[in-house]
């Protein structure tokens, strides 16, 4: 067996330096073998982080043999077009989320992937933190009784507006593809349970026309209700919440525990008691590492792919809701989806 994957970074994205290649140097089995961009920064990028091969151009570095798998962390906008490129290369995918715009995109770039053999992971890395199976575990094993209401946030101040690409609504912008994001994808993450309905209402920047912040109602089948909300407007807020017939588990640092050297914290409430449990991981790290390992083994499972076309349809029936202003219902979106296919 190949001891580790060879990857490749297309662009200089302050995710990729801030977060990525950092934990690609923790990974033990992915190294980073080359990055492109043309960005003058570049060198100093593969200076700093020992990188081989420097390439000017995405295309070039698609072409490298030597390259098993790819990160896309472009502007959302680029995602299905890059996606597209890099699987009819052969190369498996890590992309950042979201997936993509819209659910058709999605599929399209996971049917692509598929064909190629590829393997495609919307990259939501706090999923890998192993707070969150944790979580599961609780609600498994009954003792916060039966979870009736889960509540999800995702904030934080962008203070700089003015030539942000989450400003930018035809890159992608807005609090909802952003931040809200996570909240969507942890409530069907925790919950597997299936969305019926969704209400959303957001307030919209007058000059640059993308939601500043957003909430929701999501009705869910077996009775259960999960409230949410996002903003790049509000001070710095990332958690969730699930109310039980018995308890409550709560999860402060449900999304940036890396924020916190990885700590993790679950609280749990029941009968007039909390307690409180602290586990520690690398969630980049970890999701390299998964990442690495479907390749190498050839293990991938499509529960990955299934929830990032569910995600996507709960973004799009966020926006058709709004517009409407009223709940949306799943079902009227998927016949939609079918009609225009």
């Amino acid at each position: 067996m190949k001891k580790g994957v060879h990857w490749g970074i297309l662009s200089t994205a302050k995710i990729a330096q801030d977060q990525m290649l950092p934990a690609f140097m923790k990974a033990e089995k992915a190294t980073v073998k080359a990055i492109a961009s043309s960005n003058e920064r570049v060198n100093d990028v593969s200076e700093k982080f020992g990188i081989q091969k420097v390439y000017s151009t995405y295309e070039e570095l698609l072409d490298d043999p030597e390259i098993d798998a790819v990160y896309i962390p472009l502007p959302n906008k680029y995602h299905c077009e890059w996606v597209e490129k890099a699987a009819k290369k052969g190369k498996h995918i890590l992309c950042e989320k979201p997936a993509a715009l819209t659910v058709t995109e999605t599929q399209k770039m996971i049917d692509i992937c598929k064909e190629n053999n590829v393997i495609f992971l919307e990259g939501f890395m706090y999923q890998f933190h192993p707070q969150h199976e944790r979580v599961k575990e609780i609600i498994a094993s009954g003792e916060i009784g039966e979870v009736k209401t889960m509540r999800a946030s995702f904030s934080f101040l962008l203070e700089e507006l003015d030539g942000n690409i989450r400003t930018n609504p035809t890159l992608g912008g807005g609090s909802l593809y952003d931040v809200g994001c996570y909240c969507l994808h942890s409530i069907g993450n925790i919950l597997d349970l299936e969305v019926e309905k969704i209400f959303a209402s957001c307030k919209m920047h007058p000059e640059f026309n993308v939601d500043l912040s957003i909430e929701g109602i999501i009705k869910l089948n077996n009775n259960v209700t999960a409230l949410f909300d996002a903003s790049m407007e509000r001070t710095s807020r990332q958690y969730y919440e699930l109310i039980g017939t018995n308890g409550t588990i709560e999860v402060p640092r449900a999304y940036l525990p890396n924020l916190y050297d990885g700590e993790g914290i679950i609280n749990v409430s029941t009968n007039g008691k909390v307690r409180k449990e602290k586990i520690v991981g690398n969630q980049y790290a970890l999701q390299i590492e998964h990442f690495s390992k479907w390749v190498l083994e050839k293990s991938f499972t499509h529960k990955y792919s299934k929830r990032t076309i569910e995600n996507m349809q709960s973004i799009e029936i966020c926006f058709q809701s709004i517009q409407a202003g009223t709940f949306i219902n799943k079902r009227d979106i998927q016949m939609k989806n079918e009609i225009e296919i």
